[in-house]
């Protein structure tokens, strides 16, 4: 049988040992897509199946289209928990902020860290960090199949939909021969591929397109045409009926227009600003921009949060950030 990620597989055991006989809580980040509630789901049903009292804790809602990923796994928002005496384990959260403040606060120094960000530094006590993995549910499932662990129909789902969903349907740049050979395992064990394009692709919502419609009328191009750069500004969820899940994916449209390299989506929403960065290529950083901004993530996408700051002046904060990054690789290429 081969191994997937053999020194991570290798110190398993001692994260389930540290869990044994204690009350878990498996936190992803806030706004959560495709692996991050992938990956919760499936380290919890892993941990309940080996007698560990786990659910599964966020700060926001699990979005309408993931939910046929919940099924009976015990899963709350955080305001609904009672933290008392629970060690917590973060999944696919670059760091401890990624999962909120509040979430922060009461899980300071978590039993164990699951990620496979560029800038995650290793703060829990177990880390299982691979920045090379295309998804946490890519170390997950390569984890679990190198320690021989039953995988249900429904874990091999979260799992599938959580590599799925990073690679870009198996189209980033991340996307390895890796990647194909655990996904293929996960679909013998039980993943349903159809299901899973059916429920992520093709659910839309009449208020999905129309603020789709939006954000592509507000295209505009920079730097010579490598970077295209979208907008929703403040409002706009109400007026489509909508809420900020709804942009899953979105960013991707920019990037997707010949001739770019980088594609942004900058929203404001109760006076905040965020902007989610997709590059073609990891020549073009865009953690190194997001971390001008205390943002991060990894080579190719990337997210930032700000505040105090009006639209539009972020706007070409941002624009100049991503100019010295794109001037940078062209000197270094000279």
């Amino acid at each position: 049988m081969s191994t997937h990620f053999p020194q991570l597989s290798a110190r398993l055991p001692a994260l389930f040992e540290r869990l044994q006989g204690h009350q878990v809580a498996v936190i992803g980040h806030s706004r959560p897509d495709g692996d991050c509630i992938g990956s919760q789901v499936a380290l919890c049903r892993v941990l309940r199946a080996r007698g560990i009292d786990a659910l599964c804790v966020n700060p926001d809602p699990v979005p309408r289209r993931l939910q046929f990923l919940v099924g009976d796994t015990p899963f709350v928002r955080f305001d609904q928990l009672d933290a008392a005496g629970r060690l917590a384990v973060y999944v696919d959260c670059a760091d401890l902020r990624r999962a909120g403040e509040s979430v922060k606060a009461r899980f300071p120094a978590p039993a164990g860290n699951i990620d496979h960000h560029l800038s995650n530094n290793g703060y829990g006590e177990h880390n299982y960090i691979d920045t090379a993995a295309a998804a946490t549910g890519e170390i997950l499932a390569g984890m679990f199949l190198d320690a021989g662990l039953e995988i249900d129909a429904l874990t091999a789902q979260n799992l599938f939909v959580g590599i799925a969903t990073d690679t870009g349907q198996f189209r980033f740049p991340a996307t390895t021969g890796r990647c194909f050979e655990i996904a293929a395992e996960l679909v013998r064990r039980g993943a349903d591929p159809a299901v899973a394009g059916n429920e992520l692709y093709e659910q839309e919502t009449f208020g999905k397109l129309q603020l789709l419609q939006r954000f592509l009328a507000s295209f505009k191009t920079e730097c010579d045409g490598l970077v295209c750069v979208g907008l929703i500004p403040e409002g706009t969820y109400a007026e489509t009926g909508t809420t900020p899940e709804d942009t899953e994916g979105m960013v991707d449209y920019a990037r997707s227009i010949e001739g770019v390299q980088i594609g942004v989506l900058i929203e404001m929403r109760d006076g905040a600003i965020k902007a989610s960065l997709r590059s073609t290529s990891p020549v073009y950083r865009m953690d190194r921009v997001a971390g001008r901004f205390n943002g991060g993530g990894h080579a190719c996408a990337a997210g930032l949060n700000v505040k105090g700051t009006t639209l539009e002046a972020f706007r070409a904060e941002l624009v100049a950030a991503i100019a010295a990054e794109i001037a940078s690789v062209k000197n270094a290429s000279a």
